[in-house]
């Protein structure tokens, strides 16, 4: 797709667009970066100098140190002299905090001054004999010009931050007035001239926000204000779309509800970047149920763990409470149609344990706090330790249950078969198949939407559940879109603007579903600890072989025809590899040659999922010649060790698993040959030979990885009944 005015995409680290900005506005971006970098010039600097003489009042000072300190001196009233330009630039161009700006500038210029003459060596009198000096008499002058100077620079960039804040609250407003204008132009021509404006102003807005997101400190605040502008990039397209349909249709209620929906979530998502940067929160409460379960299992570990310290920390009644609220959350799961009987009767269970360990600790806690002894310790220990671990053990569950839900609806609506009947029936104008259609893809949106509440609940960190939160939203108002344009199209069959409108939205809920696929990973990621871990095998050396095939190391271009394809072999392969990770979460042996193997195999597949989104590491023919040749290797080594484990198992088991075994060789090596291939005019051929190639083989370790575990099992069992047996031979005899 073009790139639209607004930056972001579909995860939670959406970056900025770096497009030139618009003439008309005042304040210089520029000068917040460049005060940033003197701030970051700066204060090292005065670091430097309270370590310097943070020294005995009596100690000499070589000619070494007294010419360090003076540089140090220098350097310092250097770095004000610059900050101090910048913010009076700052101050000039806004004149309601001038005065402010001004007194700051000063009071830091006079105390970079005074730092530099107090350590300037040529004031100074050598007095001493052994040619040494004392340096630094006045410590005190020193260390308040110091303080003055970091109370000076603080104030200032306070003052710089409030201009900045006051830049994006007016360029939201400008957006908004416009938004209004649009929303009433009655003819193509002024709607022409009133969107370039809007263009022009969502820029300006994109880059503010942009800068905005990457300074803010706050993970939470960072992931939304990056959904915020996702939403604002995706609404710009809709917007164009949906605007043209109801200026072609004025007379078309489905129209007009189509184009009210992309306003409405605009509006709001403007409102988001307020909040964010303002810290003014709306006046509404705090709705507990908004906690995760995750997050609710995480603070009642840490307050029952905390009585190993202090057997007075928490009362009873409050870990009782807040076991009450966590199962409450998981009757979610429950309560879902979508979970299966299996995970539904475990996670009952579970609940009833750890309730039950929660009681007996209240028992235990309460006898530890009247007796005091060793022993009471001891079993208090004993005790908490079991209450975590039925936590984990339900925490660990409800990872499982969610994660397997939203894997199986993922697989199965990855051919985006309602869709397609969607846009069929439009232009066939049939109104009896739409109304079928709307209906199944309602359907699909509840599943989806129930799926993403789940995922939230298992997410272990604040901006992946802001993600699952993102993505429920879009699911909601994105499927209620996609009608409404549909049965524009279907009222208007012929209209070529109510079937690019229809196409806009369906590619938007296409992208939400692949974000999903690449939100489950993440999840899956932090779940085991294994955050950044996908893209090891791209840390190698990189041979520089098959030069000859390389025409340039510049990212490759595909039609959108090709892309679309590779997109949708790509979602496929990233299900392969979310089956491959339930397979080896099975695995209690992480460290297992066999697991090991599959798992990189797993994320490898992953990396090039992400490759046909246009993300991730691999970016040039010659980092898919590479990751090509390592993941043929790893498969190559996966057989291996699958061949001598073979070797512990029954005829008939083992017969089986070389049958496997001997379908993936094969392919490894096809793999292989594909990379000595030539490139030249044959990109999208070879990618997706690739891909088509790579997902064969991870079906294929995805079994194998099953039967491993099973015949693994069956070897540790016939071990265990051999054990035993002779155990009991040796008591008889």
């Amino acid at each position: 797709m073009a790139a639209s005015p607004v930056p972001g995409g579909g995860g939670a680290g959406a970056g900025a667009v770096h497009s030139s900005r618009t003439s008309g506005f005042a304040f210089d971006p520029g000068l917040e970066i460049r005060t940033r970098s003197v701030e970051q010039t700066l204060l090292p600097l005065v670091s430097q100098i309270t370590t310097l003489i943070n020294h005995k009042d009596n100690t000499k000072k070589s000619d070494k140190t007294l010419q360090a300190i003076q540089r140090v001196g220098q350097a310092v009233n250097l770095a004000v002299g610059r900050f101090v330009k910048v913010g009076e630039a700052i101050a000039n161009e806004n004149w309601d905090l001038k005065e402010e700006i001004n007194i700051a500038c000063i009071e830091a210029k006079q105390a970079g001054e005074t730092i530099a003459a107090l350590t300037d060596v040529t004031k100074l009198n050598p007095v001493e004999s052994d040619g040494q000096i004392t340096i630094l008499t006045d410590k005190t002058g020193v260390v308040q010009a110091a303080r003055l100077l970091l109370s000076s620079v603080t104030k200032v960039l306070l003052l710089a931050d409030r201009v900045v804040i006051k830049q994006i609250v007016t360029s939201r407003n400008k957006v908004l007035t416009t938004m209004e204008r649009l929303e009433k132009v009655n003819s193509f021509q002024e709607f022409v001239q009133m969107f370039s404006q809007f263009g022009n102003e969502m820029v300006e807005f994109a880059h503010l926000t942009g800068d905005r997101q990457n300074d803010l400190k706050d993970e939470k605040k960072k992931a939304s204000m990056a959904v915020a502008r996702a939403v604002l990039e995706k609404g710009t397209m809709m917007l164009l779309t949906a605007s043209k349909t109801c200026l072609r249709h004025p007379s078309c209620d489905s129209a007009h509800k189509n184009k009210e929906g992309v306003f409405d979530r605009m509006r709001v998502a403007l409102d988001k970047v307020i909040e964010i940067v303002t810290e003014c929160k709306p006046n509404r409460e705090t709705d507990s149920s908004s906690v995760s379960v995750f997050t609710g299992i995480k603070e009642l570990k840490l307050n029952i763990e905390a009585l190993r310290e202090n057997l007075y920390f928490e009362s009873k009644d409050n870990l009782s409470a807040a076991l009450e609220v966590i199962l409450e959350r998981v009757e979610d799961f429950t309560d879902s149609a979508y979970t299966s009987h299996e995970h539904r009767e475990r996670i009952l269970e579970l609940s009833t344990q750890a309730r039950t360990e929660l009681q007996q600790l209240t028992s235990v806690w309460m006898q530890a706090q009247s007796r005091k002894t060793k022993s009471a310790a001891e079993e208090l220990e004993l005790t908490i330790l079991r209450v975590s671990h039925s936590l984990n053990e339900l925490r660990k569950e409800l990872h499982h249950t969610a994660l397997q839900l939203a894997a199986d609806l993922l697989k199965f609506h990855a051919d985006h078969v309602v869709l397609k009947a969607l846009k069929l029936t439009g232009v066939e104008g049939n109104l009896e198949a739409l109304a079928e259609y709307a209906c199944k893809l309602s359907e699909q949106k509840e599943q989806l939407v129930e799926a993403c509440r789940l995922l939230r609940h298992v997410s272990s960190t604040e901006p992946l559940e802001i993600t699952c939160l993102h993505a429920e939203e879009t699911f909601r108002v994105t499927g209620r879109q996609i009608i409404s344009a549909a049965e524009t199209l279907t009222l208007h069959p012929s209209s070529k603007i109510a079937k690019e409108n229809l196409d806009v939205f369906c590619e938007a809920w296409e992208s939400q579903i692949s974000d999903m696929a690449t939100l489950l990973g993440e999840i899956r990621d932090v779940f085991h600890g294994r955050r950044g871990e996908k893209y090891d095998h791209l840390s190698l050396p990189r041979p520089m072989k098959n030069n000859s095939n390389l025409k340039s190391s510049k990212p490759d271009k595909l039609d959108s025809e090709e892309q679309a394809r590779i997109a949708k072999l790509g979602l496929k392969l990233a299900l392969l590899t979310s089956d491959a990770d339930c397979e080896l979460e099975k695995w209690g042996d992480q460290e297992n040659e066999i697991a090991r193997h599959g798992r990189s195999l797993s994320r490898m597949a992953y990396s090039l999922y992400l490759f046909t989104r246009g993300e991730g590491p691999l970016k040039t023919s010659h980092d898919l010649i590479h990751f090509l040749e390592v993941f043929a290797a790893e498969g190559l080594k996966l057989t291996s060790d699958i061949q001598s484990f073979s070797k512990q198992l029954k005829d008939d088991d083992k017969l089986m698993l070389l049958l496997e075994i001997n379908k993936l060789i094969p392919l490894c090596h096809q793999l292989q040959t594909i990379t000595k291939t030539s490139l030249q005019n044959k990109v999208f051929l070879k990618v997706d030979k690739c891909i088509t190639k790579i997902r064969s083989m991870m079906a294929l370790v995805v079994q194998l990885l099953s039967l491993c575990y099973k015949f693994l099992k069956k070897v540790e069992n016939n071990r265990w009944v051999s054990v035993t047996n002779k155990d009991a031979t040796d008591a008889k005899t």
